[in-house]
């Protein structure tokens, strides 16, 4: 088996295409497989999955830690998103860019994206099931954000109206947060 690994236009976040088999009983593919991604320059250990069910229009997002740095891999499992990091590493020739990639059950594609980057998405189909590995642990002390609508960052979400939570609606610009609440760059 083999996957197709394609650089963004951000260092370490890398669209990954996997290999599916398909005949008349439906389909099989690998979601990870530690070797091949180690290969390709992914060589995390991963210690908490994650399921994230939302209702179309519904944006979670720009969610990062800072003490505990997430990198993660992500994948849907039914439906459609818009899935998006940007860059927050202060230093980073990078910094403040985003890259943004359709990712479907039906196209099957993953993201890396490595600790350093603030991550979000948003569902474009009726409901969305987000899977993602994580290779730190969540730690709700360590739990920041950038506002998803930051005009300086410039995302192009792809909802009109999206649903918001509140505290994803109170994040900070990206400009606005001191030095000290971002990563450095390099990690």
């Amino acid at each position: 088996m083999a996957m197709n690994y394609s650089k963004t236009t951000l260092p370490g976040v890398l669209l990954i295409e996997p290999d599916v088999f398909k005949d008349d009983r439906g389909f099989f593919l690998e979601t990870y497989h530690q070797k091949r991604y180690s290969d390709e320059g992914i060589a995390k250990s991963f210690v908490q999955d994650n399921r994230s069910h939302s209702t179309r229009n519904v944006l979670r997002g720009l969610h990062f830690q800072l003490r505990n740095p997430q990198a993660k891999l992500v994948y849907v499992t039914m439906g459609e998103i818009f899935d998006v990091a940007v860059d927050i590493r202060r230093g980073s020739p990078t910094f403040g860019k985003w890259e943004g990639v359709y990712l479907s059950s039906e196209n099957n594609r993953q993201i890396f994206i490595p600790e350093g980057f603030a991550h979000g998405f948003c569902v474009l189909s009726d409901t969305a099931d987000v899977l993602y590995k994580c290779s730190d642990l969540y730690n709700p002390d360590d739990e920041f954000g950038v506002l998803w609508s930051d005009p300086a960052i410039g995302i192009e979400w792809p909802v009109a109206e999206p649903i918001i939570s509140p505290k994803d609606g109170q994040y900070p610009l990206l400009g606005e947060i001191t030095d000290d609440l971002l990563p450095s760059y390099p990690l």
